[in-house]
């Protein structure tokens, strides 16, 4: 009788094109149905730009999730780590570009604004992986209370009011060849991770040792190193996720995006990333992210003629809320269905 291996094992999860398919086709009939619904306010060029500059936002960050869920844990932290970064960013910024500042040019400024965002990021994700990998603490509970600590970190340095620049207005505003700057960067780091999680030995171990971490041990998989780089790798990402929070706003603020947490485990769960580790993909992920835009945009127009604009931003985190437990219902009892089958096959045989 052969007996499969972690390695054979993993690999058989890796692809899941029915899942991608099925994906693509909801999100495909959530932009038809909006688009019938509302032809004169969703279906128009103003609002596609307008979309095509709001996902990245909270898209980025849910490679950062994706990359902590692949290996069992999560990241609940990545919105404070953004914002820090962020403030650090504008800090560099006001202080060195405006009067009396330092005499550097701009065009070093700016780069140097954009290092130090994701300098911050790096250190918090490194700090969080310290804390998972090397303290054992859970990583939920772990990244929420690092997550404290860079909101906390965030008020004391801005002192509560937002910081306001619009030296990286370019970015957050500004298109090349008629494209979205923010999306052309979404767009480069899923391809980033695609090529992360599919080519190279790191992404194979995050696999591993979110599917079977004793046989990750076994095959000698310093997972300790590999937990810390995909923590310090989710708040690099979070750093990113700063600057084009600052370029979008024009402001840094210790608050912004408190809802994104949500947002962003909801397109992972909806991406098809296992809550428990080992499998999801970057086009799954992608897929979430239009399917969430599409959603949030398309509720949001139905729920302003209705009802006040207050009532449809909670209506919104209602949705959100709601879809999240009916995906994870959903994905329950399809995994109990499909450990099931092998076993009914083999009684009987």
């Amino acid at each position: 009788m052969e007996q499969s291996t972690p390695q054979k094992s993993l690999v058989n999860r890796l692809p899941f094109d029915i899942y991608t398919l099925r994906l693509f086709i909801i999100s495909f009939a959530m932009f038809a149905a909006f688009s019938l619904l509302m032809p004169d306010k969703f279906f128009t060029v103003r609002n596609m730009q307008s979309m095509a500059v709001q996902f990245p936002e909270f898209g980025i960050l849910a490679f950062a999730i994706m990359i902590t869920m692949l290996t069992g844990g999560i990241d609940l932290s990545i919105v404070g780590a953004a914002n820090l970064s962020a403030v650090v960013a504008a800090l560099i910024l006001t202080r060195l570009a405006g009067d009396g500042g330092s005499g550097l040019s701009i065009y070093l400024i700016i780069p140097l604004a954009m290092v130090g965002a994701m300098l911050v990021g790096s250190i918090c994700g490194l700090f969080n992986g310290f804390l998972v990998a090397y303290v054992g603490i859970t990583p939920i509970l772990a990244t929420l209370g690092t997550g404290a600590i860079y909101t906390g970190l965030s008020f004391v340095v801005t002192g509560g009011p937002a910081i306001t620049t619009t030296q990286l207005a370019f970015i957050g505003n500004g298109s090349i060849q008629s494209l979205p700057i923010p999306v052309i960067v979404f767009a480069g780091i899923a391809i980033v991770f695609s090529i992360i999680l599919n080519r190279t030995s790191f992404g194979f171990n995050v696999y591993m040792l979110g599917t079977n971490p004793t046989a990750a041990l076994f095959s000698g998989i310093n997972s300790n190193s590999v937990l810390v780089r995909t923590y310090w790798l989710a708040g690099l990402v979070a750093g990113i996720a700063g600057v084009i929070f600052l370029a979008r706003t024009n402001s840094a603020k210790p608050d912004f995006g408190a809802s994104f947490i949500l947002l962003t485990v909801l397109i992972a769960i909806l991406g098809g990333v296992s809550y428990t580790g080992g499998f999801g993909t970057v086009s799954g992920l992608v897929l979430a992210v239009l399917s969430i835009q599409f959603l949030s945009t398309g509720l949001n127009m139905l729920m302003l003629q209705w009802f006040p604009s207050s009532a449809a931003i909670f209506f919104r985190q209602f949705a959100w809320g709601g879809l999240l437990l009916l995906v994870m219902v959903l994905t329950f009892f399809i995994e109990q269905r499909r450990n099931r089958q092998p076993r009914t096959k083999k009684s009987d045989s």
